[in-house]
């Protein structure tokens, strides 16, 4: 060893052992108490001899009672002169092994692919983790190994997947559902207030006289509700205070939209002031446009069927009791783009919302695909309900069972705030130098000379850091077998390869388009078929369909149909 700062050894690389020592190694300089163990980042042959730079890890010492054991940081430096060896397969192997519960493979090291890559699952679990790489570096694979050994090793755990682009369906049967518009049922009385308003005014800026009708009249539609289920009476509009009994608009329990349009037209029967009277009747056209929409469907269709069905909801969304089931995977590709962040936001929130009531005792990991997408770096970006219902499971939900996986290809973009709680980084291939800074100021100083071979990453290889790790390590995650690899259901390019492409298929193309119909046609359901045993409703009844030619044009003097709306199901 020639220098020394503390943190960083700079070697001479004479012996010849040493000689042919590579970047991304793990080498070892005896003490005579411990081992300093450091990593090797960066190879010089200019200089005579040639030199290395070390970066120091930590130091192995052995207690006498459960024999080595891997300490981070390093209690004692070396000094000036002293040996630096290459480290063994046997040693690199006790270096990373974990024993019995504590660890779960999870890949094999990069500098020697017969030994395994181990992870602290409770670590990487309870303390939030993030996978991070662009497109193409494999993340997805990566995600998909690391939910499956955590639902071996823990079963019980119940993971929730926001999957943006329908990657997901195929890669945990059969332990997952899969919900879609086509078979979710998220009732828009459990949109907080802020959401429904999103919803209402498509994604843009809502108007301020309409955001205060509902603010003052959605709380009085709720207190009606709970006074005609009181005395089971509901011929008439019951009259409730909802400030005396503390009923807000973001209150969790149900309303009938009827009762909302009866309040707003009421109030604008009283009014004289034409402007007025406008505000109130936008306000109801907006409430109609959305709820005769089709693609709404799972928001507004049978919403109060049932009366109260919250308890059944949450049990079909998070799976509680999973009865078999203890992964959902959220498609979200078939949803309008313009509610798609509301409804993110309802599923971060309510799963929140059920570790803190039930203290604790629901544990769930959320895994969230392109999460700069919903939490954004800037502010002005995105939807704000959304990133506050990430940023608090970030913060705040370990503490009642709620964990994080983030995935992203674009961590510059992402809030920081957030991926600063994840404490367990992997970092695929990343080329923007933005990102690579970012993830530099995640990682210690120690770990960050590695940074610097990013770009270079072959596909399922990572860097794998903080406290799910035992060291900083390269690893190449596990190979998946064919069923378990993501595989996006949104492209089609197989079935259309081998589809008869004519004017009938365009005809069934757009009877679904206008009906919004999201499944790919020709998809098998296969394991993911939709959740417990309720059937998807079709867009229309065959015999209320007019007749179609075989060359996918209607008949003659028959009317271009579209899905009706059932009377009294919204």
């Amino acid at each position: 060893m020639a220098a020394t700062t503390g943190v960083r050894l700079v070697v001479e690389l004479r012996a010849s052992g040493t000689a042919a020592l590579s970047v991304g190694e793990m080498v070892g300089i005896p003490l005579p108490e411990t081992t300093v163990i450091g990593i090797a980042t960066e190879l010089s042959g200019q200089g005579t001899p040639a030199t290395c730079i070390v970066n120091l890890l930590g130091e192995i010492r052995d207690d006498g009672r459960h024999g080595p054991t891997l300490i981070r940081g390093a209690a004692q430096l070396p000094r000036l002169g002293q040996a630096v060896l290459a480290l063994t397969r046997e040693e690199l192997a006790s270096l990373f092994s974990l024993p019995g519960a504590t660890g779960m493979r999870i890949g094999d090291l990069h500098q020697n692919a017969a030994i395994g890559a181990y992870a602290r699952i409770d670590d990487l679990i309870t303390k939030h983790f993030a996978v991070l790489g662009s497109t193409g570096a494999g993340k997805s694979s990566g995600i998909s190994v690391l939910v499956g050994a955590i639902l071996d090793a823990k079963p019980d755990l119940r993971v929730f997947f926001i999957d943006p682009h329908n990657e997901y369906g195929s890669c945990f049967h059969p332990r997952a559902d899969v919900l879609r518009p086509a078979n979710l049922r998220l009732p828009f009385w459990l949109f907080s207030f802020e959401e429904f308003v999103d919803v209402l005014f498509r994604g843009r800026p809502g108007v301020d006289e309409e955001i205060d009708i509902l603010a003052e009249l959605i709380p009085a539609a709720k207190a009606a509700f709970a006074a005609s289920r009181a005395s089971h009476d509901r011929s008439a509009l019951k009259r409730m205070d909802a400030k005396a009994a503390g009923i807000g608009p973001d209150t969790p329990i149900p309303y009938r939209l009827a009762d909302l349009v009866a309040l707003i037209e009421e109030r604008r029967g009283k009014l004289e002031n034409r402007a007025l009277v406008f505000n109130y009747t936008r306000l109801l056209n907006r409430i109609e446009t959305v709820r005769l929409d089709t693609r709404y469907a799972f928001m507004f269709d049978n919403a109060n069927v049932g009366g109260d069905t919250m308890v059944d909801v949450i049990g079909e969304i998070f799976k509680y009791p999973g009865r078999g089931k203890t992964v959902t995977v959220m498609q979200l590709a078939g949803f309008p783009s313009e509610v798609v962040d509301s409804v993110v936001s309802v599923l971060c929130r309510m799963a929140f919302e059920i570790g803190l009531w039930s203290d604790g005792a629901l544990p769930m990991l959320l895994v969230c695909e392109e999460a700069h997408r919903y939490a954004p770096a800037d502010r002005g970006l995105g939807f704000g309900p959304t990133r506050k219902a990430l940023s608090r499971i970030a913060k705040e939900g370990r503490k009642y069972g709620i964990y994080l996986g983030l995935v992203t290809q674009r961590p510059a973009e992402l809030d920081p705030t957030i991926l600063s709680q994840c404490s367990t980084v992997f970092a695929m291939r990343l080329m923007n130098d933005r990102d690579q800074a970012i993830l530099r100021a995640a990682v210690s100083e120690a770990a960050g000379g590695l940074l610097g071979f990013l770009p270079s990453l072959g596909t399922r290889e990572a860097f794998g850091f903080g406290e799910g790790m035992p060291l900083p390590m390269r690893i190449r995650f596990s190979e998946l077998p064919a069923a378990r690899i993501p595989r996006s259901e949104a492209t089609g390019l197989d079935h259309a390869a081998g589809a008869a492409i004519d004017r009938t298929y365009i005809a069934g193309m757009v009877e679904r388009w206008r009906g919004g119909g999201v499944r790919p046609l020709g998809l098998d359901e296969g394991p993911t078929a939709p959740i417990g045993e309720r059937p998807t409703a079709p867009l229309m009844p065959a015999q209320e369909r007019p007749p179609v030619l075989d060359d996918g044009v209607l008949a003659p003097g028959a009317r271009p149909w579209y899905p009706s709306i059932r009377s009294g199901s919204r």
